[in-house]
């Protein structure tokens, strides 16, 4: 199995998400653009984090469902200890990139704060070791199951949680921007969903399709079933769509709700839309599979051009919405050639141990 584009396309489509909520944040005033800025703000965030940690965990099973043999119904398993081994330095990896934007972005906060680097870091170790129970069908459930309760008991102990977290700085540390609990539930359902897709990728292109047409109809109803909610049901917030509906603490975002419904329906709609365009009518789009193929890269040096460059270091402000967007495309073009430059490095480094390996 080659690289999949359609997961590329899928991380892009995030990336581009998450690249305009936080140039919504910092590149606009709420006095000078009003509504148009905080539904752009609360808009751009309800999915990129989410696919992100989601395709945590859709990815992982990859490398190990390849390994079954034609003639063996059983992957052979590596040693526990050296398969947690590798997904551990992976994730320390990512969990210390994390800290290292906190130090380079906001030098004036803890380098200690979570943030969602730390979570899908986290995510990797703990879920790496768990591969091989995902052969079981009962434990499949179980881990939906765990899933589906942590976000519940999240919900149950959010007064308790909130209050506290407001008189303990050291909740920074866990209780963040897109912390473990509840978002861990996002890559475990990810963990599930992909060995359930590689299965039916094994069985053959037509069990393939019907798999994520049945997905694209969940998503689907999800979708339509949060919206004719928010439609119907009265609710005290104001706005009526927006953060005051939904978890906070430490003032940062969970969704709740119906907020929650739609969330997972829309990331089922693009991971299956993402599937029908790249993959059956083979529509490349290079330049979006770009940004999936050096997201973590773009994650990390986006935020160093439009906050500390554009925003605190040249103080710019784009109060006018043709402005913005130009500025927007800018940025959008720039990270595209960043990208592609990145992947020519890892490649040329790639081919260098290749050589060197040779020729020992």
């Amino acid at each position: 199995m080659g690289r999949l584009t359609f997961l590329d396309g899928l991380r892009g489509i995030a990336l581009i998400l998450m690249v305009l909520n936080h140039t919504a944040r910092d590149w606009m005033d709420t006095s000078v653009m009003g509504w148009g800025r905080y539904y752009l703000v609360y808009g751009s965030l309800l999915l990129p984090a989410p696919i992100f940690l989601f395709l945590v965990g859709f990815c992982l099973p990859i490398g190990y469902h390849r390994k079954r043999r034609a003639d063996a119904p059983e992957p052979v398993d590596e040693p526990l200890g050296t398969r947690a081994a590798r997904y551990l330095r992976r994730g320390i990896g990512i969990v210390a990139a994390g800290y290292l934007l906190n130090l380079l972005i906001t030098p004036d906060l803890p380098w200690w704060w979570g943030g969602v680097l730390q979570t899908i870091g986290l995510a990797i170790i703990v879920l790496g070791p768990a591969l091989p129970l995902l052969r079981s069908r009962a434990s499949r459930w179980m881990l939906v199951a765990a899933a589906m309760l942590a976000y519940l008991a999240f919900g149950l102990a959010f007064p308790a949680l909130a209050r506290w977290a407001a008189h303990t700085p050291l909740s920074r540390a866990l209780f963040n921007d897109f912390p473990p609990w509840p978002w861990l539930a996002a890559a475990i359902l990810g963990l599930v969903l992909g060995w359930m897709w590689l299965d039916c990728r094994a069985k053959g292109p037509d069990v393939e399709r019907r798999f994520f047409t049945w997905v694209a109809v969940v998503g689907a109803a999800g979708v339509i079933a949060a919206l004719v909610w928010e439609w119907l049901v009265p609710t005290a917030a104001t706005p009526r769509i927006g953060f005051p509906r939904d978890f906070s603490v430490n003032r940062h975002w969970t969704p709740r709700g119906a907020t929650t419904v739609f969330v997972m329906g829309g990331v089922a709609l693009l991971l299956s839309f993402t599937y029908w365009l790249m993959e059956r009518r083979r529509v490349a789009l290079p330049w979006l599979v770009t940004f999936g193929q050096a997201a973590l890269m773009l994650y990390f040096t986006h935020q160093l051009i439009e906050l500390t460059l554009v925003k605190n270091i040249l103080g710019l402000r784009f109060n006018d919405w043709p402005l913005y967007i130009a500025a927007n495309a800018v940025l959008l073009v720039l990270l595209v050639y960043m990208g592609r430059a990145w992947i020519a490095i890892k490649a040329w480094r790639a081919r260098c141990s290749a050589a060197r390996a040779a020729a020992r």
